[in-house]
């Protein structure tokens, strides 16, 4: 009963005097909508399609280096209703480009205006017409398999907050395969990211990028994870250290006094822990001894430890003595 009165309430509403107007009004006014839209189509345009594009027929021991381009930009002039179809349908589908018919011989392929608007006419309507082509030419790179693995290294601007600095960097992978020229392979010596930008960070910073595109190279892969490390900066002194001769003569021996030297150096707090004064080296120059006749010698900082940063000497001078064995 409750459904019988609810319908008859519908029906009455619809159908009265004020609402049969309403819908009168609605018919036409779709009516109208239709003719304005058959009109509006029947006019002439000129869009800009994309369509897709690929080189197809490729041998297995052929490797594309270059980077081809995907879509071909085509300004096409037709009735709105063919437009329509063009921009929005899948009807003119993906340009084919056969590997063997636009292979000069020489590693790379050129596909020229003339062949590429015919391409593309094919797919057309009699009534389209073309009046702009973008790119006006196809070109692709290759190699037959020729290869050689890099190592991947960071470009950009990547600094952490203050009183800290990037102990350690780690990529995943920490090398990539490039497939190029000969000439390029051997010109290549490292892949580098695009350019990152991160500022004031303290933990771990984890970074997922791509790698720079390189001209008629293919790199894969083409992207890369990196982990820079940080650690919190600390002003450090390591004593005891030995200072050793360097080219002594045979039957010499050279004492200095004192016999170990002192470094200032900066350094992460959790490298400071496994540092030891052999991992420093201090030498004095025989050579120099004999040609400044000086009382005392110059101490020289020749190696220290990965990771250590403004590394001086404390100890300026030594006296020494040279004996015969």
């Amino acid at each position: 009963m409750a459904v019988k009165q609810i319908f008859t309430t519908i029906r009455n509403f619809l159908f009265s005097s004020v609402n049969k107007q309403f819908l009168v009004f609605l018919f036409f006014l779709f009516l109208s909508g239709i003719f304005w839209l058959v009109i509006t189509l029947n006019e002439t345009y000129e869009k800009e399609v994309k369509i897709p594009a690929q080189v197809v027929g490729i041998p297995k021991n052929v490797v594309l280096t270059s980077v081809p381009v995907d879509t071909v930009r085509t300004t096409i002039r037709d009735k709105g209703w063919l437009m329509m179809a063009y921009l929005y349908t899948d009807q003119l589908g993906t340009i084919n480009i056969p590997f063997k018919s636009y292979d000069n011989g020489r590693g790379t392929g050129t596909v020229g205006t003339a062949d590429l608007k015919r391409m593309i006419e094919q797919r057309l309507e009699v009534s389209s017409k073309i009046t702009a082509v973008k790119p006006d030419h196809l070109e692709f790179s290759y190699n037959n398999g020729e290869c050689r693995r890099v190592p991947i290294r960071w470009t950009g601007r990547v600094i952490p907050d203050q009183l800290y600095f990037i102990s350690d960097v780690k990529y995943v992978p920490d090398s990539v395969e490039i497939y190029a020229s000969r000439e390029k392979l051997d010109s290549i010596h490292a892949v580098y990211t695009e350019a990152l930008n991160y500022v004031n960070f303290r933990d771990t910073l984890t970074v997922d990028c791509k790698l720079a595109h390189i001209p008629d190279v293919k790199v894969v892969p083409d992207h890369v994870r990196i982990c820079f490390h940080t650690d919190v900066l600390t002003e450090e002194t390591m004593s005891n250290i030995p200072i050793e001769c360097i080219n002594l003569p045979p039957g010499k021996v050279l004492r200095t006094f004192p016999r170990t030297a002192k470094v200032h150096f900066v350094v992460g707090v959790s490298q400071l822990r496994t540092l030891k004064p052999e991992d420093f080296k201090v030498v004095i120059d025989f050579r120099e001894i004999m040609l400044n006749h000086d009382e005392k010698c110059t101490p020289i900082l020749r190696e220290v430890p990965r990771g250590i940063s403004r590394a001086v000497l404390d100890t300026k001078s030594v006296d020494y003595l040279i004996e015969e064995e």
